[in-house]
């Protein structure tokens, strides 16, 4: 790519931080609009599309979005495992009995109330939430937005921690379908999950994995009945 159109579109340029923001604004926009108002398609696939095509173009290589080999595959590892225990111990202890109270139950995702006993669609969901969301979700949210966010508010570590916590927030409304408690859990997770990248370096094998880990918990509770 021509080195000018590189210079101009990096994050530190006047005309890089506004793009970040346009990037940034836009992603936001298709999270609520699919979610919440339900005019727009499912974002997880397009913020994946747009997440990879921005960093080729204005990073000129796809690595730039996180995928990149770790320094130590156990600290991830490491990270990844802390951050899921972190995760299900606040949804089972602490989220789910403080709006037990006031508000009705998360709700599960269409088809996941048949994976009860049922191995074929357990392997199914399995499928999905190491693709569609461990790998989709997170390159779209912690690959994507947390960055442009912290690009558009400077790069410094702050801005960093603010672009998790504006994404957790996203990441809740991601999960709208949920209803209120679903969406303050989900917006939990992302935090951890945005934490998780921030510790790991940015290394977004740690997200992936995470998740994986979060919601195949998930499915072997659902198959096994233990879900309550």
């Amino acid at each position: 790519m021509n080195a000018n159109l590189l210079t101009r579109l990096h994050p530190e340029s006047p005309a890089g931080r506004w793009i970040s923001g346009a990037e940034f604004f836009i992603g936001a926009a298709i999270v609520i609009g699919h979610n919440v108002f339900k005019v727009l398609p499912n974002e997880v696939l397009i913020l994946a599309a747009l997440g990879l095509i921005s960093a080729r173009i204005r990073d000129g290589r796809w690595s730039a979005i996180g995928f990149r080999l770790p320094e130590s595959w156990r600290t991830i590892l490491l990270i990844a495992l802390a951050a899921a225990a972190l995760r299900i111990v606040l949804g089972d202890f602490v989220i789910e009995p403080m709006t037990s109270g006031f508000w009705p139950e998360p709700a599960l995702p269409s088809g996941a109330d048949e994976i009860k006993g049922n191995l074929p669609t357990a392997a199914f969901w399995f499928v999905i939430v190491w693709t569609f969301a461990a790998f989709g979700e997170e390159i779209g949210y912690r690959g994507y937005l947390v960055r442009r966010f912290a690009d558009l508010a400077g790069g410094s570590r702050l801005a960093w921690w603010l672009g998790v916590i504006a994404v957790a927030i996203l990441f809740g409304y991601g999960h709208f379908y949920k209803g209120p408690a679903g969406i303050l859990d989900s917006g939990v997770a992302g935090l951890i999950l945005g934490a998780a990248f921030l510790l790991s370096k940015r290394n977004l094998w740690t997200c992936v994995l995470a998740h994986g880990f979060i919601d195949t918990y998930g499915i072997i509770l659902l198959y096994f009945g233990w879900d309550s």
